[in-house]
């Protein structure tokens, strides 16, 4: 069986978020904790603390994202070297 994309929690201070989610995707992420918890022998985890991860997984894992996020922070960084 292939391993799924997120690993073991660790805990985070959290930022709380109100989010409107279909039923289907609710169900995936039901149903994904569980698969998580068996596989990593922990209990189940809930819907709410899936969505963190995955979204912070997919913005990892998006090139065009993390190339203009490194070109943001290049930009920043020049411009407040120049002005020192």
């Amino acid at each position: 069986m292939t391993k799924l994309r997120l690993g073991p929690f660790t805990d985070d201070k959290p930022v709380r978020l109100t989010v409107e989610l279909p039923a289907t995707v609710h169900r995936d992420l039901v149903e994904y904790g569980h698969l998580l918890a068996r596989e990593s022998g922990q209990a189940a985890i809930m819907p709410a603390k899936l969505i963190a991860p995955m979204l912070a997984r997919f913005m990892e894992g998006d090139r065009a994202f993390q190339r203009r996020r490194r070109a943001q922070k290049k930009e920043a960084s020049g411009s407040w070297s120049a002005c020192a």
